[in-house]
């Protein structure tokens, strides 16, 4: 099972999630691919994350982008999971405390109120320490405009890397990674 966790302001509707999910429909993994609109409330998202990592039968594997991959390190140490990490917010209260104020979904067109109260639940969830850096694996590219990769490389040091010159924050050589995804989360040989 895969539970794909979308960035700020994203959602289902996203190219990396739609390409991902197609990838596993195609290789018969229909089945095993969870995405839903998470909540802009970061305590809200972990509660309803959590509720589908309880009905997973077998271990799922995160896969999160950019806020989703804040997350997703969160609920790998809660839960004991391997994680994807693709272009992570890992100083995600930082980073976001930029877009306070209203903001619209990408994909939904829902209008919200970011607020301080958002930024101090982000800070709830935060991961002190990475305690089995072999759970993840980090795929960032250097040309990300939104996030500073070298926050990434330097928070997953002794995690798998894969670093990629140029790109931007969408990952844009997401496609090439597809499979071997599905081989790290044990879903294919």
């Amino acid at each position: 099972m895969i539970i794909y966790l979308h960035g700020f302001c994203s959602g289902p509707q996203s190219w990396k999630a739609r390409s991902l999910q197609a990838r596993m429909a195609e290789r018969g993994l229909a089945d095993a691919f969870w995405c839903e609109q998470l909540p802009v409330s970061a305590r809200d998202a972990v509660t309803l994350i959590d509720g589908q990592i309880a009905r997973c039968t077998t271990a799922p594997t995160l896969v999160g982008s950019s806020l989703g991959g804040y997350y997703a390190t969160h609920l790998a140490e809660k839960h004991g999971l391997q994680a994807v990490l693709v272009n992570p917010a890992v100083l995600a209260p930082l980073s976001l405390s930029a877009y306070l104020g209203p903001q619209t979904h990408m994909y939904t067109g829902e209008t919200f109120d970011f607020t301080p109260a958002h930024i101090d639940e982000l800070r709830a969830i935060e991961v002190p320490l990475i305690t089995r850096p072999e759970r993840y694996w980090l795929l960032v590219e250097t040309g990300d405009e939104v996030l500073d990769y070298r926050h990434a490389v330097t928070r997953y040091a002794r995690s798998r890397q894969t670093v990629l010159e140029g790109g931007d924050h969408s990952f844009t050589r997401w496609e090439d990674y597809l499979d071997p995804v599905l081989q790290f989360a044990g879903l294919l040989p």
